[in-house]
């Protein structure tokens, strides 16, 4: 987008009010996609937070290739990567009881919205393998081509489509096992 394009070069030059814009303009899109890969509203945030923080610490050495938006998502999800090894290396010290505690509450936008339908759909994609479920996010919710995920997790395009395939497959199989229930 030209707008983007304009943005990043201003942000580039120092602008504070470039920065801005460009937060109020993708945080809410990033925090839906975190929410969505770690069912866990607070982190979600704090990721999200992370990744404009270290954004706005970049400006002298940033180099978007491509959309503002793709990558943003992909600063994201590498995050949220980062954040889930950290945390199986919590849990194997021995702190699982602590995060499963915060992992099992339920976020404030389930609360708010109150929809069944999406309780449903997010609980059947943290069922999924995150390697899936990040793969489904990124494309539905994110926008982004199976090209971009692929080099942002560093696999072939036949991978990611596989894992996209896969996941769909089994988001279906949980959808309808619980439509006869």
């Amino acid at each position: 987008m030209i707008e983007d394009k304009l943005l990043i070069w201003r942000f580039k030059c120092g602008s504070s009010v470039a920065l801005c814009r460009i937060y109020e303009k993708y945080k809410d899109n990033l925090l839906r996609l975190a929410s969505a890969l770690l069912n866990d509203r607070t982190a979600a945030e704090d990721v999200v937070h992370d990744c404009f923080v270290s954004f706005a610490q970049s400006a002298e050495k940033l180099k978007v290739s491509g959309n503002l938006k793709g990558y943003l998502a992909t600063c994201v999800a590498n995050r949220v990567r980062n954040w889930n090894r950290a945390r199986q290396r919590q849990e194997t010290a021995g702190l699982n009881e602590a995060e499963s505690a915060v992992s099992n509450s339920k976020r404030p936008e389930q609360w708010i919205i109150g929809s069944e339908e999406l309780k449903r759909l997010n609980d059947a994609l943290s069922r999924l393998p995150f390697e899936q479920r990040e793969v489904i996010v990124l494309h539905l919710q994110a926008g982004m081509k199976f090209k971009a995920i692929a080099e942002s997790q560093d696999v072939s395009i036949n991978t990611v489509q596989s894992r996209y395939r896969y996941g769909l497959g089994k988001l279906r199989s949980i959808l309808a096992k619980e439509a006869k229930l």
